[in-house]
Formats: C-alpha cells, structure tokens, sequence
C-alpha cells in the first residue's frame, strides 16, 4: 500500500476504526481489569475487534495499546511485561488485516499529572513513551496514534517520542476538548489555537480530537482546527454522551445518524474520519459507506 500521508496528500478521505473498550467489555473485560491484559491472555479477541472493523472497511485499525506505557501498566503490576503486552497487540491486528490496512500503534495519556500541577517530571513520561512505542516500532506498527490527550506538555512528549524511536512512521495526535463560554479547553486548559503548533512543532503528521463528544459537537471542534491550521485533521467522535444503564455506559448515537452528520466533517477538510467510545463496526460501515459515496461525486 502507499503510504497514510500519500493518500491523504493524494485528497483521499480515510477511514479509522471505532472504540476499542466498548468492544472489550462484551468480550468479558472486568471494569477493574487491565484491558492490555487481554494482549496476552485472550489475543483470539483482538483478532476478532479488529476483523470486525476491518470487514466494516476501516483504513486504520488500532491496537489495544491506549494504556500500554509502563506508567499505566503499573497501576496494574504489569510494568515489567511492556514489549510483551505491546508486541502482542500488534500482532493481533496484523493477523486481522495483513498489509490490507494500516496498524495503528495507539498510545494514550500515561495517568500522571506532570509538575507543576503533579508530581511526575517530564523525563520519566518521556521515557515511559520511548519504552512504549519502541516495543510498538519492534512489533511493526505502520503509524503512532498519540490519542485522548488532555495535556498539551505530555502530548508533545509522546509525540517527540514517536519521532525519535520511530521516525519513519507517520505520527497521529488527538486532544480531547469541552466546550465553554470561552471556547474549546482540555481539562488541563488546552485550547485548539495552542495545540495545533505545539503539535506541529513536535513533528505530528495529523492532528486532531477524538472522544468527549457526539458527531455534532466534534464537528464544531473540527472547524475550529481548521481554522488554525491546515495540516491533515482526523475527527473520532463518541456515539453521543454515555448514559449509565445498570451501571454501564450506554450511547444513543446510531450509525446512520453519525454517517449522515459526519458528512459535513469532509468539507471541513477532515482526511481521516472514525469513532471513539460507543461505536462499533455497524457505525464504521455507516461512516465507510459515506465516505464512498463522497468520494463516487468527487
């Protein structure tokens, strides 16, 4: 295949695949569990996740890697198995799709505050990002998905990472943003106009947010990237805001209504469209089939 950013120079909209824990918790994930655990010992369900998603048309699938840097795994004593959990996850999705789509290394925020509004010192992060995405590197990733950051300081970080451990690969970086009398902020007060350079600076190939929100909201927030920058932009929205059913997240937001509304996210100027927390590979087929159709009329 060309590669992600020749396509995406190329004009092409691309596909990514949908949430990832959704999918876990109805394969048996415990709501205390590790879900990187299931790398190791339930990896014929990660194979599963991501045939799912790629026969749903996904371009990109990732791996189940969002907490598999070793300050996260320590929360669950498995900080000494990084290669291991990381390495597995790869081969999991690449069983899934061979060379037919593109793996997606995800790496998700590493669960300490950095000084001076925590304790945990930059070096220490970078060097759990390192660890991280080396094993991800070793395991044959074709791009880094640094994703769900809410700090822009350990964005960066993981995101120069990437570019030093793996500078071959194409680097994805998405923030997650609330909307406010002011303006879009992350928890940790990100705004979109600050993101988008410090991002590029780091050396981010494409940019953008996932989760926190429906499709509308996202698509708010996708105008406001575009307004500060035109490099590549990726939008995974949620399927609309949880609502708790026997003490379970639930989202309301069909397939069909995604697809319909996230047709305004390509002429925004949106190069790779998925999902977040609640979607599935019905609504990725949904988002698939869209994308098709605008492509068919350009």
């Amino acid at each position: 295949m060309p590669s992600i950013l020749e396509r995406i120079h190329q004009g092409e909209v691309l596909v990514a695949d949908g949430a990832m824990g959704t999918l876990l918790f109805q394969n048996g994930l415990m709501a205390n569990e590790c879900p990187e655990s299931f790398n190791l010992s339930r990896p014929e369900v990660l194979e599963d996740i991501a045939n799912q998603y790629f026969k749903a048309g996904a371009d990109i699938i990732q791996t189940n890697t969002f907490g598999g840097s070793p300050l996260k795994l320590a929360q669950y004593g498995l900080d000494d198995q990084i290669e291991e959990i990381n390495i597995a996850a790869v081969a999991a999705v690449r069983r899934a799709v061979g060379d037919q789509a593109y793996v997606s290394g995800s790496c998700g925020p590493c669960g300490k505050i950095l000084i001076p509004y925590g304790d945990t010192v930059p070096e220490l992060v970078y060097d759990g990002f390192v660890k991280q995405i080396r094993a991800l590197a070793k395991g044959g990733v074709d791009m880094i998905c640094i994703e769900t950051m809410i700090d822009i300081n350990e964005a960066v970080l993981a995101v120069r990472a990437a570019k030093v451990e793996a500078p071959s690969l194409p680097v994805m970086a998405t923030m997650t943003f609330d909307q406010t009398p002011k303006g879009f902020f992350t928890i940790m007060g990100t705004t979109i106009d600050k993101a988008c350079p410090e991002l590029a600076k780091a050396g981010a190939d494409i940019i953008g947010s996932n989760c926190g929100h429906g499709i509308e909201m996202m698509i708010k927030i996708a105008k406001e990237f575009r307004t500060h920058c035109g490099m590549p932009l990726v939008i995974q929205a949620n399927a609309g805001l949880p609502e708790l059913e026997d003490g379970r997240p639930v989202y309301r937001e069909t397939p069909e209504f995604m697809a319909e509304k996230a047709e305004e996210l390509i002429s925004v100027g949106v190069s790779v469209i998925g999902g977040c927390c609640g979607t599935t590979p019905r609504h990725i087929a949904a988002l698939r089939r869209m994308v098709d159709r605008q492509n068919t009329k350009e």
